[in-house]
């Protein structure tokens, strides 16, 4: 059995993931019972990036792009499996890749699974910028980004990768997560909510990923 040469930091994994868990289970009760004054807040926001959207189309085709090349699910997922074959090709840690990909289908099945158990609309509109389908609680591309981009922070940890690509894989990490959210509500296919729900959900994953690992590979080492 193959493990990472850098060992676990402070076992606080758990914590983190209550942490994340009770954010995660609000935000969906309030979307899934439609609490009123966020359903309000939602409106509000959607609204008036709808109407930048409209007035700024340099700025809404390049947003096209980003969403539907740079940050689309896809192309997460094509990151991802790069992040795979290194693990295994390089590192032989054949258990560990198998982790990687376990998490990722999870986070595609908890996507679909709250969208097709929420079902809430998409925001429609008269003069629509972009289209989407399927329901919008929690973005799609919100949670695969934060799924990914989390893994892969948590493997160059894993591997002891040097302070300076750490520090510029974190920012790459925030600009996508944040940038790939704030582009699907500028895009006028999901609510904010939709979005904030996809980044605790994906947070979540990941957390629950890293604690589930440390404690199968601890028990392994032992």
């Amino acid at each position: 059995m193959h493990f990472p040469p850098y060992p676990p930091g402070p076992r606080i994994s758990a914590l983190v993931v209550a942490a994340l868990a009770v954010p995660s289970v609000l935000l969906l009760l309030l979307v899934a019972f439609s609490w009123q004054p966020l359903l309000t807040l939602d409106g509000d926001i959607a609204r008036t990036t709808h109407t930048w959207a409209v007035d700024q189309p340099g700025v809404t085709h390049v947003f096209r792009i980003l969403t539907d090349w740079v940050w689309d699910p896809w192309t997460m997922r094509a990151v991802c499996a790069a992040a795979v074959v290194w693990l295994v090709w390089i590192h032989s840690a054949w258990w560990l890749a198998l982790w990687v990909v376990a998490t990722c289908a999870l986070g595609t099945g908890v996507q679909q699974g709250l969208k097709s158990a929420v079902g809430r609309e998409r925001p429609v509109w008269p003069d629509p910028v972009d289209s989407a389908h399927y329901a919008a609680f929690p973005s799609g591309h919100a949670l695969t980004a934060t799924v990914v981009c989390g893994l892969l922070l948590w493997l160059l940890f894993l591997y002891g990768a040097g302070r300076t690509l750490r520090r510029t894989a974190l920012g790459l990490a925030v600009v996508s997560v944040v940038g790939v959210g704030l582009t699907r509500v500028w895009l006028g296919v999901h609510w904010p909510s939709d979005v904030v729900g996809g980044w605790l959900f994906g947070a979540l994953i990941v957390a629950l990923a890293v604690a589930s690992y440390e404690r199968w590979s601890g028990a392994r080492r032992s």
